[in-house]
């Protein structure tokens, strides 16, 4: 018999790290078969949501369950555990167990007072439950099942052995017990899979063993007999994420543009009539390939298996490939795909699962009108049980998954033309003039904003007085009236007087706020940016799903974009939900590469009233590149706008005209600020720093330093700096930790003089604006007031690092005047940073050698510096140090000699100096 055993989650785990927390998972085991679900980090209450299968073959035999906590370098520590009989599941009621929580108990009964946690179980004897029923199992991806290694085992093998007498009694008594409810659930089956057949002949037939699996087989016919198309319609009609997965953390091993719409591209690489894997198999060497058909499981997710026998390499031998794709999601644009991929012939094969995901999402539109399909291919390595062998593993499955997709790349490209992302800003042009739409004329948005029942009314409210007082006839004055004051004479006539103003207050509200809408209709449409540097052109072409914060259900919406202090503002559109602008906004050229554009949504109210956001959101273009720019839908943050889950389409390019010298030009500038020279660092180390942190292209290395990142433990690794970020990475023993935050995300950046606990190195203290660089806060130190702290210790050249992180911070942060004033106090300063730089001197240290205040006002290009209040004196330092090209024994000698004489001459020469201004 199969058992089926749903491992859900857990709650009030001990702690048995030292950060409060636990890295658990369970170990299930039954007889000699052993299986385990994944590590969730750094939680008390983790949930996995697992789903295990088990071969019974001894009703007295315990299922036991055991929680660890997983530790990398040591052995991992016990949680707790829990036994459960297999007869109790067996002689519960319906032969199922839960969902229910369990206690679980230590392993020592010393402990019994310990609170080791409870989980959440589900256990159970599936109603088809036979010895023929293994050929069903099967291994999901992330949030799959997973069966022991034996049962898959006896799945792929050939006949099955037939059943032993125990198992027929059991299947036998359960079926005469529950006939009626088996005759209850083939009908329920029949109708569903099989609506047009006469049910009640397949009802009246007396139950037999291998009865559900008849139905079974006959729905797998039914599901399979769809064709891929009707398939692919159900899964779109179906409930799907709204969120596309993740890039799995193996890495990207394809990321390409094609010019194919995403359900052509799905049905290219996914239909069961594909023209792609037999010329893929071939191109691979791979042979007995066999495509299963695609079949709904447990009516939530659609699966296919894919068999096929990899081609032998150097390292191992031809093995057969089990590979399982599920769709995560499809809903008609993008698509998601995972495979798991099984080779339990190799050597510690049944320990492990590749696990590759496939994400198609629409790509940018091409010019022609045709449309583009974004592949991300990642992947990842799914240990199922742990071995040392796990790095080998793991390096040697990276290469074979990278040449088996040069392959794949290949051939796609043959049959697909790819699009090369670097000529979509040539089409910038062709793309924007289809946005180029005549704005309705004044007239036309007069009418669409004034039709309504208020001015209607006004209108006739006023035509009707004006009819009167040329009907009417004077009257005599009376009461407190004068000749020139005419006033009510009842009750009504007060009443209908206030209406009227009323009335005509709104109305004029109305034209005054038409009018100050019309004047503010933007700002830079269709004005071209000037100057020479960075050109940011951003193309707002509609939104969605806009917030309402009238009582009409709709909003007047308009967008202000903001991109290193300067703005952009659009037009307003009235009464709309849904508004389409297709504006054009460009900012004037940049000399630095911006790094975030700042995206704001308004409801307009009039001149007088109070702004109400609609929205907001942050494009960073260090996370985009520029395929993505081109055509991007970005989610607007904010109570109201995450509750109606707003968004607005953009179209933004990016652009240089200063040619490929940026870099150069840049460090030639830098240079100054710096005082030492800065070189251009090589393409391939430009490129491998790209990687690492996932930059995009125009994104080069500046310089970088060695130093220990403080936490609770300083951790070494290496400072990255860039014309916009600043980055740390570190590898320590397969342990990675990297992140990066904007030079502009910087509030103050302050150093600490070194102590004991600093190793004796000074302390760089990097303090961020309010809630920015959330992404990196795991590598921050402390956090006050919402600002994150990073600390940075122990640099092999403290002082050029400082210099050079001083100097970047500056020049991004800092406003032009201020940067003037900085390169003008440091032109005081010239000489020495001169000097040390042209002779390839860091960090000489440089003692004081002659001091003296003078009664004459010197200009010297020394550091002369003013003594108040008395204008005519001034006080002059000079310094000096002393590099060794050779070692000599003679050092401190010849040092003592030259500062004694130098000391000698300055002061002879400052005494004729001050000897020649006093006999003036």
């Amino acid at each position: 018999m199969k058992l089926s055993v749903r491992v859900i989650e857990a709650r009030n785990l001990p702690a048995m790290d030292l950060n409060g927390f636990s890295d658990p998972y369970v170990r299930l085991q039954l007889g000699k078969q052993k299986v385990r679900t994944k590590v969730v980090k750094k939680s008390l209450n983790p949930q996995w949501g697992e789903e295990f299968g088990f071969q019974v073959d001894n009703l007295n035999e315990e299922l036991l369950f055991s929680v660890l906590d997983e530790d990398k370098y040591t052995n991992d520590d016990f949680v707790g555990q829990l036994k459960i009989p297999v007869s109790r599941i067996f002689e519960s009621d319906d032969k199922w167990l839960g969902p229910a929580w369990h206690s679980l108990q230590p392993k020592n009964e010393r402990s019994k007072n310990k609170d080791c946690g409870e989980i959440l179980l589900t256990i159970y004897f599936p109603q088809n439950n036979s010895s023929l029923d293994l050929n069903g199992s099967g291994v999901h991806g992330l949030q799959g099942r997973k069966y022991a290694d034996e049962t898959i085992e006896s799945s792929s093998s050939g006949p099955l052995d037939p059943p032993s007498p125990l198992r027929v009694e059991e299947i036998a008594s359960s079926m005469e017990d529950k006939s009626c409810m088996q005759n209850s659930i083939a009908d329920r089956i029949a109708q569903i899979f099989n609506k047009h057949s006469d049910t009640d002949s397949l009802a009246s037939k007396p139950p037999e063993i291998s009865g559900p699996e008849v139905y079974e087989n006959k729905s797998e016919d039914k599901s399979s007999s769809d064709t891929f198309e009707e398939l692919m319609r159900k899964i779109e009609s179906r409930d799907q994420r709204n969120e596309i997965p993740n890039n799995l953390p193996g890495g990207v091993v394809l990321d390409q543009l094609y010019q194919i719409a995403p359900p052509d591209l799905n049905s290219l690489l996914f239909s069961p009539d594909s023209r792609f894997y037999k010329p893929l198999a071939d191109l691979q060497g791979s042979t007995e390939l066999q495509l299963g058909p695609w079949k709904f499981e447990n009516v939530e997710s659609l699966k296919r298996v894919v068999t096929y026998i990899k081609a032998a390499t150097k390292v191992i031998k031809a093995v057969k490939a089990t590979e399982e794709q599920m769709y995560l999601k499809a809903d008609g644009k993008v698509f998601a795909v995972l495979a798991s991929v099984s080779t339990p012939d190799v050597m510690y094969g049944s320990n492990f699962k590749v696990e590759v995901l496939y994400c198609i999402t629409p790509g940018p539109e091409l010019p022609p009108g045709e449309q583009s399909s974004h592949l991300i291919v990642s992947w990842r390595m799914n240990f199922l049980q742990g071995t040392m062998m796990k790095g080998i593993i793991e390096n040697g499955a990276r290469q074979g998954i990278k040449e088996s997709f040069e392959q794949y790349a290949s051939l796609l490209s043959e049959i697909i033309n790819p699009v090369d992302s670097k000529a979509l800003g040539s089409n910038k042009e062709q793309v924007l003039a289809s946005l180029h739409v005549k704005p309705p004329s004044d007239w036309k948005l007069a009418v669409q904003h004034f039709a309504n029942f208020t001015v209607v009314s006004s209108i006739c409210m006023g035509l009707y007085v004006l009819v009167h007082i040329w009907l009417a006839r004077p009257s005599a004055i009376q009461g407190l009236e004068l000749f020139w004051l005419d006033l009510p004479d009842s009750i009504s006539e007060f009443i209908v007087c206030s209406v009227m103003v009323l009335q005509g207050e709104r109305l004029m509200r109305m034209i005054l706020r038409f009018m100050q809408a019309r004047i503010k209709k933007g700002s830079n449409h269709g004005i071209k940016a000037q100057g020479d540097g960075w050109f940011l052109t951003v193309a707002l072409v509609e939104g969605i799903n806009i917030a309402a914060v009238d009582s009409s259900g709709s909003s007047d919406p308009y967008v202000v974009f903001t991109c290193k202090g300067k703005t952009r503002t659009s037009s307003i559109k009235f009464k709309k939900s849904d508004p389409q602008w297709n504006e054009i906004f460009e900012f004037d050229a940049m000399d630095e590469l911006p790094s975030v554009l700042d995206v704001k949504v308004y409801d307009f109210d009039g001149p007088f009233d109070e702004i109400k956001s609609l929205g907001h959101a942050e494009i960073n273009f260090l996370k985009y590149n520029k395929s993505d720019l081109a055509d991007l839908w970005i989610p607007l943050q904010g109570k109201l706008a995450q509750a109606c889950r707003s968004k607005l389409h953009l179209r933004v390019f990016l652009d240089n005209s200063r040619g490929g010298n940026v870099v150069r030009e840049y460090l030639s500038k830098m240079e100054k600020e710096v005082g030492r020279k800065m070189n251009v660092r090589s393409p391939q180390t430009n490129l491998a720093f790209q990687k690492l942190f996932g930059l995009p292209p125009e994104e080069f290395l500046i310089n970088d330093f060695t130093c220990h990142l403080k936490r609770k433990m300083p951790l070494q690794g290496r400072l990255f700096l860039s014309a916009r970020i600043i980055g740390f990475h570190t590898n320590l023993f397969g342990h990675q930790t990297k992140f990066f935050f904007l030079w502009e995300d910087i509030e103050d950046i302050q150093i600490v003089p070194p102590t004991l606990s600093s190793m004796g190195s000074p302390i760089i203290v990097m303090t961020l604006r309010p809630g920015r660089g959330m992404d990196a806060q795991h590598g921050a130190k402390t956090k006050e007031d919402g600002r994150l702290k990073f600390r940075f210790q122990s640099f092999v050249s403290f002082n050029i690092a400082h210099r050079t992180i001083m100097a970047l911070w500056k020049a991004r942060s800092l406003s032009p005047e201020q940067r003037v004033q900085i390169i003008e106090e440091s032109e005081a300063k010239s000489i020495q940073t001169d000097e040390s730089s042209s002779l390839g001197l860091d960090d000489v240290s440089m003692s004081e050698v002659y001091a003296s205040a003078l009664s004459v006002p010197l200009h010297l290009r020394y550091q002369i510096e003013d003594l108040p209040p008395k204008s005519k004196r001034c006080m002059v330092r000079v310094y000096f140090g002393i590099t060794w090209l050779k070692s000599t024994t003679n050092q401190k000698r010849i040092t003592k000699n030259i500062m004694k004489n130098m000391q000698d001459r300055l002061k002879t020469i400052f005494c004729v100096v001050e000897r020649e201004f006093a006999a003036r």
